[in-house]
C-alpha cells in the first residue's frame, strides 16, 4: 500500500483494536491485528482510489474519531492529550468500511478483487486471506473484531455506500463513493 494512505490506515487499525480487543496473548494480537489492518488497506484504498483523492485527504484531513467513539461509548470520558493524538488521523468512512469486511469475508473477498480498478492495483494489500478466508483461529484470536452483531453499528455507518460501490452497474466498482 501506498505510504500516502499509511498514517489513516495505522489509526483506523488501531480504533478497531481498541474499541474491539482481541483475546489476550501476543498471538491473539498479531492475528487480530493482521485483520484488522488488512481491513482498513482495503476499504482506505477503495475510499480514496485515485492519486488525486489521496492528495485531497491530506489537505482536508480524515476527519477523526468522534462519532465512531459516540456510536461505542468511547467519549464518556474525554478523549485529550498527546496520547489520543492519533484519533485525528482516523476515517469514519474507512473504519465502517472495515467493519463491514471483517463481519462479511465474501463482502470482503469482493473488495479486495475491486482494488484492480484504482490506482494502488491488487495486489496492493498482499496476501488478505486472514479477512478473506480466516481459519477458525483467526476468529478465536478476535472474536469481537469479527462479531457481525458488535460491529453492526459502526458498520451500518455507511455500509449502503460501500455496498453501492462494490456493486456499480456501470463497472467502475472502485471509484470513490
Amino acid at each position: 500500500m501506498p505510504s500516502d494512505l499509511s498514517p489513516v490506515i495505522a489509526a483506523a487499525t488501531r480504533w478497531l483494536l481498541s474499541a474491539f480487543p482481541p483475546e489476550a496473548g501476543a498471538l491473539n494480537h498479531a492475528l487480530a491485528e493482521a485483520q484488522a489492518r488488512h481491513a482498513a488497506t482495503i476499504a482506505a484504498a477503495l475510499r480514496y482510489p485515485t492519486v488525486l483523492d489521496a492528495e485531497l485527504l491530506h489537505l482536508l484531513g480524515p476527519g477523526g474519531s468522534g462519532r465512531l467513539d459516540s456510536v461505542t461509548g468511547a467519549d464518556a470520558h474525554p478523549l485529550e492529550g498527546a496520547e489520543y493524538a492519533w484519533r485525528t488521523q482516523v476515517d469514519e468512512t474507512v473504519v465502517s468500511w472495515a467493519a463491514c469486511l471483517l463481519a462479511d469475508a465474501d463482502l470482503a473477498a469482493v473488495a479486495a478483487a475491486c482494488l484492480a480498478a484504482t490506482h494502488h492495483g491488487a495486489g496492493s494489500v498482499g496476501n488478505a486471506r486472514r479477512l478473506t478466508i480466516p481459519s477458525p483461529r483467526d476468529h478465536r484470536a478476535a472474536p469481537l473484531l469479527r462479531h457481525p452483531d458488535l460491529l453492526g453499528p459502526i458498520a451500518d455507518l455507511h455500509r449502503e455506500t460501500l455496498l453501492g460501490l462494490l456493486t456499480d452497474p456501470a463497472g467502475r466498482s472502485a471509484e470513490r463513493a
